[in-house]
């Protein structure tokens, strides 16, 4: 096992986009780990003067290419021997701060009330690391529980350049809030190498993401990824020590909720002696159905079912 260090800067970022064509900034062996360095947020986003502002974001927003809108994202990463109906298996081993502020907003016409505000609005959000708390403009501090709200691999070679917006069957903009460090994530490899990225910094967010964005900052996560060629999956799921997670992406949220119910159908059956009809019973009794976000385009539910309701299945 190798333990990689992969900056964030103008030469190792790309900026709202996703593409399978994209050359990796690092490639990596099975098993290894990596740090990966993060950044958020456009130049209109920047705090006032007093706070750390990493440089190579502003190095970033002079010189990297913006070719939709969307998140600012390390990688690619890609995986020796990664090809197409591969899995990446991502171990979020340690996510930590990289700056004292992050920013929410509200925008015209985004969020789960797009019609509701037609002004701009922002704030700061002063980030203690020290006491892991957030400090809103009002007084009201929240403690902090960050992951990346971008963690994708490349899309088909055939989607070309997509933005990071809208969560899909890569991964990408998942804002679940549930992968926090000490959580598994398996994404289905769509081209060779798998090309990992991650970004959008969230110190903390409720379920939904209701206004369109969490408290966003500069993240440094340690990962470990694993390539499985011994599992097979279309969609991406999670597992923390307690509890199996699936999702389901969609604009239509009864779709998104039908999709990841179904999801965990087959997860449950794959991996027990459960029929599909007692599955789904058990589900009933001891699975939470969660809104993801409803603000990316494509909805996003997340099922997750207590590991311990599964004993003697």
């Amino acid at each position: 096992m190798a333990h990689h260090h992969l900056k964030a800067s103008p030469e190792t970022c790309h900026w709202g986009w996703f593409d399978a064509g994209m050359a990796p900034a690092m490639t990596i062996a099975s098993g290894d780990r990596v740090t990966v360095e993060t950044v958020s947020g456009a130049p209109e986003d920047l705090p006032g003067d007093g706070y750390h502002i990493p440089p190579e974001l502003l190095d970033i927003h002079k010189r990297s290419e913006r070719r939709m809108p969307g998140h600012l994202l390390t990688g690619p990463i890609a995986v020796e021997g990664a090809e197409p109906g591969d899995v990446l298996e991502i171990r979020l081993l340690d996510i930590k701060l990289r700056q004292d502020w992050g920013y929410t907003k509200v925008r015209p016409l985004a969020g789960a009330l797009p019609e509701d505000f037609d002004e701009p609005d922002r704030m700061t959000v002063n980030l203690d690391a020290e006491r892991n708390v957030g400090r809103l403009p009002w007084g009201t501090e929240l403690p902090l529980r960050p992951f990346f709200g971008v963690i994708g691999v490349a899309p088909p070679a055939g989607w070309g350049a997509i933005s990071t917006i809208q969560p899909r069957k890569n991964g990408g903009n998942l804002d679940n809030k549930e992968l926090i460090a000490g959580t598994t994530l398996y994404l289905p490899v769509w081209t060779k190498g798998g090309k990992l990225s991650l970004g959008d910094g969230h110190g903390v967010q409720g379920d939904g993401e209701v206004c369109v964005t969490a408290i966003e900052t500069a993240l440094e996560g340690e990962i470990e990824v694993h390539l499985r060629k011994d599992l097979s999956l279309d969609y991406p799921r999670a597992e923390t020590p307690d509890a199996r997670i699936t999702m389901g992406m969609n604009a239509d949220l009864d779709n998104a909720a039908s999709h990841a119910l179904r999801q965990m159908i087959d997860w449950i059956v794959d991996t027990t002696n459960l029929s599909r009809s007692q599955a789904f019973m058990l589900m009933s009794l001891a699975a939470d159905v969660r809104v993801t976000q409803l603000v990316n385009q494509e909805k996003g539910i997340h099922v997750v079912l207590p590991k311990s309701a599964l004993g003697g299945a």
